[in-house]
């Protein structure tokens, strides 16, 4: 048996949940094309007959704007100490610059085997970007053992990148049951399917300045789970938007959202979103570490 934990690291809007995904063969963890979607670690757990990895989804390391991003940042280093191996995306599309450098650093710090994977390769014409690329990433870190041109979206040599990780992982116990696929309770799983709606939902600054805590969370009479959340903003600009006009943007979040809530549960469900205003949430540790659970993520 072999086993193992496999933090996935990089800049914003890499790929990395779309990545992890594509290697777990569902959806676990959500996605949206904006940057800083992740917010939290999330462990995503791939059992096959003779191994087990733990993929640790990270947020996207970048220099942060106010507290929400110290932490997000400090989550995602936390993450990537102790591991058995780190993956290192990088986006073939925009090459190795200043934010990839970012990153190197940390990862040149955490003394991590590490395997360089250039994904959204489907986005290039010239593969000898690759090439390029990992010259430049070997330039800022030492901890770099292999590297991987893939695609998570057409799924081009994603068997070979899960071959060289296994060939890294070490013999071990299997962590997790073999059913499990994510240690995230499912209040967590619910708030962030909620969450990825907003963010395809809506742009601007909007879907940074949301967050979602479920509140209520039980199965009544009827076979319905009945399902209360909350959706944060920081203005009562921003809650006018989420409600939209007529209340048809939060009808469509909810309605997209309880088709997801459904599939994960396998059970019907009834949606109640309210939505609040707590101003400048993203700068007040209380509301970051206890209402959205960023403080376990940092123990």
């Amino acid at each position: 048996m072999k086993s193992g934990f496999v933090a996935v690291a990089g800049k914003p809007n890499v790929g990395k949940s779309t990545l992890i995904n594509a290697l777990m063969k569902r959806k676990v963890v959500i996605v949206s094309d904006k940057p800083q979607t992740t917010r939290n670690r999330i462990n995503c757990i791939l059992t096959g007959k003779d191994f087990q990895i733990v993929f640790t989804d990270t947020p996207g390391i970048h220099k942060p704007l106010h507290k929400l991003g110290e932490y997000m940042v400090k989550i995602a280093v936390r993450a990537m100490q102790g591991v058995d191996l780190i993956l290192f995306v990088v986006d073939a599309s925009e090459g190795f610059g200043k934010p990839e450098a970012y990153v190197a650093r940390y990862i040149e710090e955490a003394k991590v085997d590490t395997i360089l994977v250039i994904n959204k390769i489907d986005l290039v014409k010239d593969r000898e970007v690759c090439q390029r690329i990992e010259n430049m990433a070997k330039t800022y870190t030492t901890q770099i053992v292999d590297a991987v041109c893939c695609s998570s979206i057409t799924g081009e040599n994603l068997d070979v990148l899960l071959q060289k990780i296994l060939d890294r992982l070490p013999e071990g116990p299997q962590y997790y049951p073999e059913d499990m696929v994510t240690d995230r309770p499912l209040e967590f799983m619910i708030a962030e399917l909620i969450r990825e709606k907003i963010f395809n939902l809506t742009s601007q600054e909007v879907p940074h300045s949301t967050g979602v805590s479920v509140d209520a969370l039980e199965e009544r009479e009827n076979g319905v789970v009945y399902i209360l959340a909350t959706i944060y903003v920081e203005r009562d600009s921003q809650k006018g938007i989420i409600i939209g006009k007529g209340g048809r943007m939060i009808k469509e979040i909810g309605t997209l959202s309880r088709k997801d809530i459904e599939f994960l549960l396998g059970r019907r469900v009834f949606l109640e979103l309210r939505v609040k205003t707590k101003e400048k949430w993203r700068n007040r540790d209380s509301i970051i570490l206890s209402t959205f659970g960023l403080r376990s993520d940092l123990d």
